[in-house]
């Protein structure tokens, strides 16, 4: 990232052409710049409509609402100007281009608004990674979780933490320096102690979510796995309504994964379609099952299938995660003739075990069904996650793992190294919400963001 002496601006609205294109300008230049294509600067947060002119030739290039926000009461800290314009891709060109001749300006890099925004203490590193997520939200239940983060939900809980536990470090320091001192109290180890204990405590009940918040931002994994030629094609463009995968009566149609995203009642799912898994001498082929393999053992969750012809469909798939056993085809079985001479199909004893036609669509309303029950339940019905990303739960645990040696330490009497695992708590705390040593981490998590934002 470039130093924040420089005037930044950028397009902040959606792909042109558009209804309005918002241009935003943030920096010392900023109210310059306004003035120059508009010719005066509004009352702060007061809009007003405007001709935006080129400030070289006078010429007009659209009629505006130019707004400014002085800072450090804007959204970047800086002085911010916007310019609400048409959003024809000429009108906006046009005002970049005056824009690139102002003495001071520049085009902005991705992020770099939210940036200046951390950098001037308007965001920590869990809102911002709240205003990521809601950037890239493509469920209600995403979006609901982005807006608590960005909002503080646990940005709150750590800064409560953390001046708790400043609190028991100084108890810790004062019980070592000043021992001999007859204005401090005789208990502040066993006070700094049970600080300890109690954040340790309430830090476990957090990490103890079964990753809720993680499953929900990156989406469960559904795999629908099985033998050649049981359907898995079949049934994925049912559920997904649109013919997604090659169906064909030959077995090693699908080679490669084929993946597609669900939206279940608010839960983002990601349903996978593979390879018929077998023996076979074709390389392609074999690739195919290994990577089939590969991505249902790794899913959240095996949908495994085997047509109504097949005598033990248990026999073909076991360990691994979760797997529900689904029966398809069976629409051939009536049209056979065998549903009614043969001995009657048993009622599947496992509530997890189906029986169903993709084709004429019997049984998969109940799959479907208990497909989003179970994406609900994994993302759970209680308290919302507070911990929403990996990086967010490594630091957590590192700060959990420090308090949990300090409370070692101080129950075995030795002050110092007690004092020392407070510290070294305190600071994972800090780097969570990028209080102290995150330089590493800024440029990896902004240059995720769309330039404008």
């Amino acid at each position: 990232m470039v130093g924040t002496v420089d005037t930044i601006y950028a397009l902040s609205s959606g792909p042109l052409p558009a209804a309005i294109g918002v241009v935003r300008i943030s920096g010392p230049q900023a109210r310059a710049a306004l003035e120059s294509l508009v010719g005066r600067v509004p009352e702060s947060r007061r809009a007003m409509l405007a001709n935006v002119r080129d400030p070289e030739s006078g010429e007009t290039i659209d009629q505006a609402l130019a707004l400014f926000f002085e800072g450090p009461n804007s959204e970047t800290g800086e002085d911010v100007a916007e310019i609400q314009l048409h959003g024809g891709r000429a009108v906006v060109a046009a005002t970049f281009a005056a824009l690139r001749r102002l003495p001071g300006l520049r085009p902005a890099e991705a992020g770099e608004f939210t940036r200046r925004g951390f950098d001037n203490g308007k965001l920590d590193l869990t809102a911002v990674e709240g205003l990521a997520d809601l950037i890239a939200a493509e469920t209600e239940a995403q979006r609901r979780q982005a807006v608590r983060q960005l909002q503080g939900a646990l940005s709150d809980r750590v800064e409560n933490w953390r001046l708790r536990l400043i609190e028991a470090m100084a108890l810790a320091e004062a019980g070592i320096d000043f021992s001999d001192e007859a204005d401090v109290a005789t208990d502040v180890a066993v006070r700094a102690l049970d600080a300890a204990r109690l954040l340790r405590r309430e830090i476990g009940q957090v990490l103890a979510d079964g990753r809720r918040g993680e499953r929900l931002r990156d989406g469960l994994v559904v795999a629908i796995a099985g033998p050649p030629n049981a359907g898995k094609s079949t049934l994925l463009n049912r559920i997904a309504r649109r013919e997604v995968a090659i169906v064909s009566p030959h077995a090693g149609t699908t080679r490669d994964v084929i993946e597609v995203d669900l939206d279940l009642s608010g839960v983002p799912v990601t349903l996978l379609d593979t390879a018929g898994i077998r023996e076979t001498d074709d390389p392609v082929e074999q690739e195919g099952v290994n990577r089939a393999r590969s991505r249902a053992a790794a899913a959240d969750l095996v949908l495994w299938l085997t047509d109504s012809e097949t005598a033990n469909p248990d026999s073909e798939h076991g360990g691994g995660p979760e797997t529900w056993r689904v029966r398809t085809k069976i629409d051939l079985l009536a049209r056979s003739g065998k549903a009614q001479d043969g001995p009657a199909r048993p009622v599947p004893e496992n509530a997890h075990a189906y029986e169903l036609s993709a084709v004429s669509g019997e049984g998969l309303d109940r799959l479907l069904a208990d497909l989003t029950a179970f994406a609900q339940s994994a993302i759970g019905r209680g308290e919302p996650a507070l911990v929403t990303r990996e990086r967010q739960r490594h630091l957590l645990e590192q700060t959990e793992a420090a308090l949990s040696r300090a409370v070692s330490e101080g129950e075995g009497g030795r002050e110092d190294t007690f004092a020392e695992e407070l510290r070294v708590a305190a600071q994972a705390l800090g780097r969570l919400t990028g209080r102290v040593d995150v330089e590493d981490l800024l440029d990896k998590i902004f240059r995720d963001f769309c330039i404008g934002k």
